[in-house]
């Protein structure tokens, strides 16, 4: 695990909802979590949890009928939610950037990709004379293994682990400090799926920047990611060193979602969540995880439950931990 202590995000009481006729669908509600110095944070949970909204809540991002309804975060230390539309425009790329999920759909097919990277830099710096520009994109397409020629192509001749990869030098051209990479490999076969996560890493570590990553794919995470925050319709119920949740998860969500993945060692039937989720435009009180837990008890159905700290870095929001295993903060 990173052991800095210096703090390049925090996010406090992130709530992001989405208006229908009905009532507000509370798509992240109530999320908060940091991310240290040159550290991967991994966030996931099954789809529809809120994992790309709350990032998306975090760049500012969120479309109509969109809204991000309260919330706090920092980034380096400052106050980002407060800045209006303009300054943090300006902050985007260069303090926060994003690797988006679907290559093909974020890069314009009518521009070569040297076009669209020098067409980032110059935006937010105008000073750069060509030949450092042109030094600068060979230098990103290097950084994430792809090959100077890939300048003059454009995106429809590139395959989809290329078009990742091209995305990835995209978001790191303007040396952020937090990158989001928002299943990034998602649409990828294993083998493509493999080289971009390396990648993203190899990059991360090299440059020394923070890396939020998203995703389903739980084996991923045990090789990709420090730690790792688990979320459940719409907030995170349990964070954790990665090494310490694969071997003590305490969560009941996060035991199935390990449970899940197929054991090259023995043979035995998957496990799946029972059940479906609440209606997220009228969370039930308590629990939010009371629906579909198989131990849930009176205590669960009543009262929400408060973070408990247990070993170092491990935290998790439930009433079936026992006493002993509470560590007061």
């Amino acid at each position: 695990m990173v052991k800095s202590t210096e703090k390049t995000l925090q996010v406090k009481d992130l709530k992001v909802y989405y208006d229908t006729p009905t009532g507000d669908v509370k798509a992240v509600d109530g999320v908060s979590f940091d991310v240290y110095k040159g550290e991967c944070l991994g966030v996931v949970g099954e789809s529809g949890c809120g994992k790309s909204t709350a990032a998306y809540g975090i760049l500012r991002l969120v479309q109509h009928p969109g809204k991000i309804v309260g919330g706090k975060i920092d980034v380096d230390g400052i106050t980002v939610s407060q800045l209006n539309e303009e300054e943090f425009r300006k902050i985007r790329a260069t303090k926060l950037s994003l690797i988006p999920q679907g290559a093909m759909n974020s890069l314009n097919p009518t521009m070569n990709i040297g076009a669209q990277i020098k067409d980032l830099i110059v935006t937010h710096e105008k000073s750069l004379n060509s030949t450092d520009l042109s030094h600068r994109i060979d230098g990103l397409l290097r950084k994430v293994g792809l090959p100077l020629r890939v300048v003059k192509m454009f995106p429809h001749e590139l395959s989809g682990g290329m078009k990742q990869r091209v995305c990835i030098a995209i978001g790191i051209a303007l040396n952020p400090s937090l990158v989001i990479a928002d299943e990034s490999t998602s649409a990828l076969d294993v083998v493509v799926q493999r080289i971009v996560a390396q990648t993203l890493k190899n990059v991360q570590r090299e440059m020394g920047v923070s890396m939020i990553m998203i995703g389903h794919d739980m084996g991923l995470m045990a090789q990709m990611v420090d730690r790792i925050a688990v979320m459940y319709a719409g907030n995170i119920v349990e964070i954790s060193p990665i090494k310490e949740f694969f071997s003590n998860p305490r969560h009941p969500y996060s035991k199935v979602l390990i449970d899940s993945i197929p054991s090259l060692k023995e043979r035995k039937p998957l496990k799946l969540v029972e059940g479906i989720t609440h209606d997220p435009r009228n969370p039930p009180p308590g629990c939010i995880y009371q629906l579909r837990c198989p131990l849930a008890n009176e205590t669960c159905r009543k009262k929400s439950p408060s973070w408990r700290n247990l070993k170092e870095g491990h935290q998790v929001a439930c009433h079936l931990i026992e006493d002993e295993d509470h560590v007061a903060a």
